[in-house]
């Protein structure tokens, strides 16, 4: 395969290469204005980009409050109307590189396309002279990671943050709780860790986050510009609190443990004795502990819940969201129940389900056929399933949200998310290889226009992309697609 023109994933909204080049020596330096010092976020970026351009070229990076010919400058002097909060402007021609955007984040998100714009190879440490006008099409770009049927811990959760900023994705959604296993600690309910989260799909050790865990994982989520969206999945999907809890039981005897991969046999019960505290108090700790805009409900699978309790339980779990200030997201069942203003409907597999939300919703575009990770890639693969179908990378890549769903159009898209269930996902390797390089597909989806989307233009691209991610060590899918 060819070597591209330019080596950035996700393409920018829009980018002109220029003849020429600008050169990163030693004497080159990483400028901040003396006012923007003490901003914590913008100062991380700097961090971060100093350690990225020395393991791409050798050459550690001085910082500076005032520019020189040659210096690659981050300004927080961009204009916001035309930026927006993740936008940026990049201009690298023989005086120097300059990004400009509005936001902290934005910065950030130009130090991401800056570092991809060097050789993947240390055989030139130069930047091409270039003029990048650059803004996401959609506000969420986001990865789910199931936690409940199969434990990660901190430093691996902590990894795949690092890896997913690759990709310009922004959203951390962790499934955190389902049949097999609770993986959170809820203060004043022990049992929920100490029985839920004792074990996972087929008797697997399991594990669970401590209250201190879980905030060192939004903090790290933080310094990469990700919000964490903490899932509770409810009604359904609660084998492993009835388990913990017997009065969450309408008899009050607590089933056994769950180890296996069915779904859609257990449900909250509005009559059992503990439900309404356990629900106030889970959603209010989360909702304390989260820092970010929004809290997961799940809702998704509630076979064993008949439809009138289910519509209950959806509204009272959305009240206990909205009392804490927080936005309700679910999987597109809870379009069934009376949804308040803003609810985020996550779209997954019935798009007839979906319509159903009012029309003041939004959409979180999660087709199975093309964003579910633990899908195999190709026939001949070992690992994943089948049930959604094969999707290799040309699959992840070739497909519009706002064509998925009569009637929702960009205007009531939230963004993209590429869920990964882990019945059948046991080691961190085993994450990754589903994993990438699909989420580069899924972050062009969410990042540049739609009309700028072509397989044949992202195809070298994502090879280099994988190519980076193979240098550091991660254990990807090497489709043959990309060679």
């Amino acid at each position: 395969m060819s070597e591209p023109e330019h080596r950035v994933v996700p393409l920018p909204s829009s980018f002109e290469l220029r003849e020429g080049s600008l050169p990163i020596t030693a004497l080159t330096r990483i400028v901040i204005a003396d006012e923007h010092e003490h901003d914590h976020q913008h100062d991380q970026t700097v961090n971060h980009l100093i350690g990225d351009v020395q393991r791409a070229t050798g050459i550690h990076l001085a910082r500076t409050a005032t520019a020189a010919a040659g210096d690659i400058e981050l300004r927080l002097d961009g204009d916001p109307g035309q930026l927006g909060p993740e936008g940026y402007a990049l201009d690298i021609d023989e005086r120097g590189a300059t990004v400009r955007a509005a936001t902290p984040h934005g910065v950030w998100n130009a130090t991401r396309t800056l570092v991809q714009l060097l050789p993947h190879t240390p055989v030139d440490t130069s930047l091409p002279f270039a003029h990048i006008l650059d803004r996401p099409r959609y506000e969420w770009r986001g990865v789910m990671l199931d936690v409940a049927r199969h434990f990660f811990g901190v430093d691996q959760v902590l990894r795949f943050i690092e890896l997913i900023a690759r990709c310009k994705l922004n959203r951390l959604h962790l499934h955190l709780t389902d049949d097999q296993g609770w993986r959170i600690a809820i203060d004043g309910w022990p049992a929920l860790t100490g029985v839920g989260g004792s074990s996972g799909v087929s008797g697997s050790a399991g594990g669970y986050f401590t209250r201190a865990d879980y905030a060192e994982i939004v903090a790290h989520a933080a310094r990469h510009f990700i919000t964490v969206v903490p899932e509770l999945d409810m009604p359904g999907h609660t084998n492993a609190a009835l388990a913990s809890i017997p009065g969450l039981n309408l008899d009050g005897i607590a089933p056994p443990a769950y180890t296996g991969k069915g779904v859609g046999f257990s449900s909250l019960r509005l009559a059992a004795p503990a439900t309404r505290r356990f629900i106030s108090d889970v959603i209010g700790q989360l909702a304390a502990d989260t820092p970010g805009h929004y809290l997961h409900i799940g809702g998704d699978e509630a076979h064993a819940t008949d439809h009138a309790e289910y519509r209950q339980l959806v509204e009272l779990l959305q009240h206990e969201v909205r009392r804490h200030h927080k936005q309700m997201v679910g999987w597109e069942e809870i379009a069934n129940a009376d949804l308040a203003a803003g609810s985020i409907v996550q779209h997954w597999l019935q798009p007839d389900v979906a319509r159903r939300a009012p029309p003041d919703a939004r959409f979180v575009m999660s087709p199975a056929a093309h964003t579910y990770l633990d899908m195999k890639h190709t026939p001949q693969c070992t690992l994943g399933r089948r049930w959604a179908g094969f999707i290799d990378v040309d699959t992840a890549y070739d497909w519009d949200p706002a064509t998925l769903i009569d009637g929702i159009g960009d205007d009531r898209i939230a963004g993209v998310e590429a869920p990964l269930w882990t019945e059948k996902v046991a080691t961190f390797d085993d994450v990754q290889h589903l994993c990438f390089p699909r989420l580069a597909c899924l972050g062009e989806v969410g990042w540049t226009p739609q009309h700028l989307r072509n397989w044949s233009g992202f195809r070298p691209r994502l090879a280099v992309h994988a190519e980076r991610l193979a240098a550091i060590g991660v254990p990807l899918y090497r489709s043959a697609l990309l060679d």
